[in-house]
């Protein structure tokens, strides 16, 4: 039995043991496997980590390559919107400029059209009053006349009485013996007068003569502020423009002047006061066009070469003036001024060919009449020199000019000479009326100045109706421009003495009754022709 129970107890063993090897074995492998699983668990929350890390530091690199790529296209649309609004912040300057200039002009052209109708009124009282005084003498008048009439009557009775003769043959005779009479003493009046000029001698003959002269002076003034630049096609209108108009900013901010491109064909019409802007950027669209190339960055380029072009331009006008009129030891700035006056014109005339002009004429009439010549030379110049900048100062051109004159340093009698030459102030000397005469003389001269075709043609019919008004006139022709008018009589209504007096009459019809520059000459022409035939 002890022998059964130890079998027994083998035998479960045996089944036992082998039961609790594999328990153990599995349990073994799980602990292995659970170990290497979690082995390889953790690498791959190392590998996850390391991947999240990586995605967090890309994240933030893209995040800072975002913000910046977004500050710089901020930076950029600022930029655009900042440079937009300076253009538009520069149009409305510019357009206030011009508001600001129109409202100037208004407010003289206002000042002038009070003036003229407060001037309108007190002529129109001045006439009421004449029509009243004239209607009153009129009346005296008639009641003289009729007293005249009936005294006349009774004499003409009388001397029929006492003379026994006609009326007719009385009043021939009266008549012979008045003209015979009005003849002597008009030659008596003209040797007197003749006897008394000789008497006066050079001193007398000198104001005589500058006096006459002075009767030329006028004043006359004009701007020309446009300029046009011819175009090879319309097509470069588009290409001056521009894409959305900067090409034509850039001019007009470049130049200072106005491009007006209108309808105009193969045309550009360029506006300014300045002359010298003017013509700076009539060259600058010349060269332009020349060149092809249109944009911003050319244009301001081509603006600074034009400009130093029209420096270098105006400084030899004023030397090349200086030197044709032999009038030295100005002043640099005298002689910038003396070349802006190029590009000026008056009524068409270029300003400084004018200035030229009377400093020429200024100098002769000076050595004929034995004035300063050098003076006279030297204010003739200079007596316009006012009109370079009188569209930037205040005042009237004499006003600028005889400012300039004092600050360089130029001689009492040449600043004189300047103040004087419009009548702005008496002249004092005899060379202040030779450059004021010889101002006259250069503006008034046929082709000078430009005028107008309706009033050239009312001013020709308005001194030949003049002429045509009086007694004993046939024909009459204005001629040279309306400077002369010249007058045919009718020989048998006319005899040669009253054509002295027919021309004197018309003479004084004229200065009262026209506006003009200069002289007219009246000359009137009597023919008488005696015709018979031999039978």
């Amino acid at each position: 039995m002890g022998a059964n129970i130890l079998a027994d107890v083998a035998t479960t063993l045996a089944i036992v043991l082998p039961i609790v090897g594999l328990v153990i074995g599995a349990a073994a492998g799980i602990l292995i496997y659970i170990v290497l699983m979690r082995n390889k668990i953790g690498k791959s929350k190392q590998l996850a980590n390391k991947m999240v890390e990586e995605a967090i530091s890309e994240a933030k690199t893209l995040r800072r390559d975002a913000i910046a790529e977004g500050r710089a296209e901020v930076q950029k649309e600022k930029n655009v919107f900042e440079n937009e609004m300076k253009e538009r912040a520069a149009e409305a300057q510019k357009t206030e400029q011009r508001l600001l200039q129109r409202e100037s002009s208004i407010d003289k052209k206002e000042s002038m059209l009070e003036k003229k109708e407060a001037n309108l009124d007190a002529k129109l009282e001045s006439v009421e009053q004449t029509k009243a005084n004239l209607a009153q003498q009129q009346e005296e008048l008639n009641i003289k006349k009729s007293e005249i009439n009936a005294a006349h009557e009774k004499m003409v009775e009388a001397l029929e009485k006492v003379a026994g003769l006609s009326k007719e043959d009385a009043k021939q005779q009266l008549i012979d013996s008045m003209e015979d009479e009005a003849k002597r003493d008009a030659a008596k009046i003209v040797r007197e007068i003749e006897q008394k000029a000789k008497d006066e001698g050079d001193r007398r003959a000198k104001e005589v003569v500058a006096l006459a002269i002075q009767k030329c002076a006028v004043d006359h003034s004009s701007e020309i502020t446009v300029s046009t630049v011819t175009l090879p096609n319309d097509e470069m209108k588009g290409r001056i423009i521009g894409r959305e108009g900067r090409n034509i900013k850039a001019l007009e901010q470049a130049t200072g002047v106005d491009f007006i491109i209108d309808d105009t064909p193969d045309t550009v019409v360029l506006s300014a006061f300045d002359p010298v802007r003017r013509e700076i950027a009539r060259v600058t669209l010349e060269k332009l066009i020349s060149d092809g190339r249109i944009h911003p960055g050319r244009i301001e380029d081509i603006v600074a070469k034009a400009t130093k072009e029209i420096d270098v331009q105006i400084k030899e006008a004023g030397e090349n003036a200086m030197f044709e009129t032999g009038v030295f030891n100005l002043h640099p700035e005298e002689i910038k001024l003396l070349g802006r006056m190029k590009f000026r014109t008056s009524y068409g005339q270029n300003v400084l060919k004018h200035s030229i002009e009377v400093s020429y004429l200024a100098g002769n009439m000076a050595a004929e009449l034995g004035a300063n010549v050098m003076i006279c030379k030297r204010a003739g110049l200079l007596h316009d020199i006012g009109k370079s900048i009188d569209h930037e100062t205040e005042g009237t051109h004499i006003s600028i000019g005889v400012d300039i004159a004092k600050k360089y340093k130029e001689s009492e009698e040449v600043i004189h000479c300047i103040a004087a030459h419009h009548n702005d102030i008496e002249p004092k000397t005899l060379e202040a009326i030779l450059v004021q005469c010889a101002d006259a003389i250069s503006g008034s001269r046929p082709g000078a100045r430009r005028e107008s075709l309706e009033n050239y043609v009312k001013r020709l019919e308005q001194l030949e109706n003049i002429a045509n008004s009086h007694a004993g006139v046939e024909k009459s022709y204005a001629i040279q421009a309306g400077r002369e008018v010249r007058i045919i009589v009718k020989p048998e209504v006319v005899d040669d003495a009253a054509t002295v007096f027919l021309a004197r009459d018309i003479a004084k019809q004229i200065e009262n009754e026209m506006q003009y520059p200069g002289q007219i000459k009246v000359n009137v022409i009597r023919e008488l022709r005696s015709v018979d035939y031999a039978k």
